[in-house]
């Protein structure tokens, strides 16, 4: 997992990557990432070279979205997680 990682943090550093993370669910966990890209050919090109594809370690799901909104950062009303006091 973290070779898996590695592999996406450029594209957390650069902005591409909108949201990357695991998602814990009742059954079981999984992860979550939302890239911006040219088109879904180099989605599926930058999944291929991912560590956890090529093991075979898990399987990458593509998806489209067509739309979205993102709230601004410091909205009122959220509520900050993990902040040291």
């Amino acid at each position: 997992m973290a070779r898996h990682a590695a592999h996406w943090q450029p594209y957390v550093e650069s902005g591409r990557m909108v949201i990357f993370g695991p998602v814990l669910d009742s059954i079981e966990s999984w992860g979550l990432g939302v890239i911006e890209a040219e088109d879904e050919d180099e989605v599926r090109a930058l999944a291929a070279r991912d560590p956890v594809v090529i093991t075979g370690t898990a399987e990458i799901e593509i998806g489209k979205m067509l739309a979205g909104f993102v709230r601004p950062r410091g909205a009122a009303g959220a509520t900050q997680v993990g902040s040291e006091r």
